[in-house]
């Protein structure tokens, strides 16, 4: 990773005592201890998020290949801003999912709670009615699965039935439980870019220098993980566009992306279809399925700067560019 600056460093010597004094506290309460090394191995990243990947055919891919992943969003739930309902049924969205391979997704993020501008809470367990038949039917058919969750139970419970990455929009902040589960279990970590639940994140979209400060809160909350115990490898951040953002906001965000990967870690872009597209490559106020020919826009975009993955409702067109960047970049090589 690249050079603490002063306020992170600051900030991760301040975790690192509090934690080292919470250690020597539970140290003097519990006597001596009668284990003084863990000698297991730390659980293995997901190949998903490290790098090796399998063509089509099932024939593995280097560790090397770079080549921008795609995530496509399956919205199990009545609310969420451009398909909720349609995916409710566990049939319809197992069949969605299949759809969304087909179209050329890499992985489906399965997520059973909105988190569009004002959303509301769900009860945990519905949450986990809405997405773990859908996870275990999916990894069953050999697709590679995340879930989008804020909970660490329904994070835990998608893992156990063969998830291998949690993408959290909170970063882990919203359940203080989902630190210790994703550093105990090794599954790839997508770390987003936050200032509050979906019901007030608006309230909290002020900056001064977008680009800067989204960055550096990105970066402390990243050395917050890794003082508590999360490796690097595990870890893709997100700069949460669309959160506690606005229009121009984002834009904002999008033309700032090396600033993002120059933390030194891989990035997943998330524009599919935000309200800030409206109007960009479509006509105002058109339905968020016309914005998707913007959405591949960006996603070629982020892939030439060399974005770890794109998250799209609309896998195709995404693929159809990202297909002509790699005959382009192959071509040159």
């Amino acid at each position: 990773m690249t050079e603490l600056p002063t306020r992170r460093a600051r900030r991760l010597a301040e975790v690192s005592q509090a934690a080292a004094a919470e250690r020597r506290a539970r140290t003097a309460a519990a006597g001596p201890p009668t284990v003084a090394i863990d000698l297991r191995a730390p659980a293995p990243v997901p190949e998903i998020v490290t790098g090796r990947r399998r063509d089509r055919d099932g024939a593995e891919r280097p560790a090397t290949d770079d080549r921008t992943r795609v995530m496509g969003i399956l919205n199990v739930t009545p609310d969420s801003f451009s398909d909720g309902g349609l995916h409710l049924a566990v049939d319809a969205a197992v069949a969605h999912a299949r759809d969304l391979v087909t179209a050329g997704a890499d992985l489906v993020d399965v997520g059973g709670e909105s988190t569009r501008p004002g959303a509301e809470r769900v009860p945990l367990e519905v949450e986990q009615e809405r997405v773990l038949p859908v996870v275990r039917q999916l990894v069953s058919e050999g697709i590679a699965v995340s879930v989008d969750t804020m909970n660490a139970a329904t994070a835990e419970r998608a893992l156990e039935a063969g998830a291998a990455i949690v993408n959290d929009v909170s970063g882990g902040l919203a359940d203080p439980d989902m630190v210790r589960l994703v550093r105990d279990t090794g599954t790839g970590f997508v770390v987003m870019h936050w200032r509050g639940h979906s019901d007030r994140m608006y309230r909290n979209a002020e900056y001064t220098h977008a680009v800067e400060e989204v960055r550096r809160e990105v970066e402390l909350r990243v050395a917050e993980l890794i003082v508590l115990g999360v490796r690097e490898e595990q870890v893709v951040i997100d700069p949460g566009l669309g959160f506690a953002k606005r229009g121009a906001q984002n834009w904002e965000i999008l033309a700032g992306y090396e600033r993002f990967a120059s933390i030194g870690l891989p990035v997943l872009v998330a524009a599919s279809r935000k309200r800030f597209l409206d109007g960009v490559g479509s006509a105002a106020g058109a339905p968020p399925a016309e914005r998707d020919l913007a959405t591949a826009a960006i996603s070629l975009l982020a892939a030439e700067r060399g974005a770890w993955g794109v998250r799209v409702h609309d896998p195709a067109p995404t693929r159809a560019v990202l297909d002509v960047w790699d005959a382009w970049r192959a071509a040159r090589t």
